[in-house]
């Protein structure tokens, strides 16, 4: 198991105490050619701004292949285990979707990107679940402007 999903468990008290607080920041990830085009053949979207690094770089502004932004949101599944912390008493926790996202900047190939996470809201829906909502911005090592910023909504499980 991955050591960062073996961090101790907060009350549920604590972890509603966070809200409007800054919770961490994820450590770098390296979004690659490689790791680029891996997704690529996943989601079938071989367009050259991803994988042509020499088409891309004589024929885009971007100067390099670029990363789907689709990419760049699916790590906020790893960012997200490295920081936000595990309420005790969990059985699962799901995605229940975005009510905004916007991909700001590019990911270029070869660049690190981390995840900065603040707690916005976490509320009980029924007495075994609460939604949460958490503001995520992924920063590019570098960089001024983020990759991506985003009002995750997480539902959470309890037994």
């Amino acid at each position: 198991m991955n050591e960062v999903w073996k961090k101790p468990p907060v009350s549920l008290e604590t972890y509603r105490a966070m809200v409007g607080h800054e919770i961490g920041v994820s450590s770098w990830h390296l979004v690659d050619q490689g790791r680029i085009d891996v997704y690529a053949d996943v989601i079938e979207d071989h367009q050259f701004i991803h994988v042509d690094p020499e088409r891309a770089k004589r024929e885009t502004s971007f100067g390099a292949t670029v990363a789907h932004g689709f990419l760049t949101m699916s790590l906020l599944s790893i960012m997200s285990y490295e920081v936000m912390p595990v309420i005790e008493g969990t059985t699962m926790g799901v995605n229940y979707g975005f009510d905004k996202l916007r991909f700001v900047s590019p990911v270029k190939s070869g660049s690190r990107v981390r995840g900065r996470f603040t707690l916005m809201e976490a509320k009980l829906r029924k007495p075994k679940e609460l939604q949460s909502l958490t503001h995520v911005s992924v920063e590019i090592e570098g960089e001024e402007k983020p990759a991506l910023v985003a009002d995750w909504i997480g539902l959470i499980y309890f037994a």
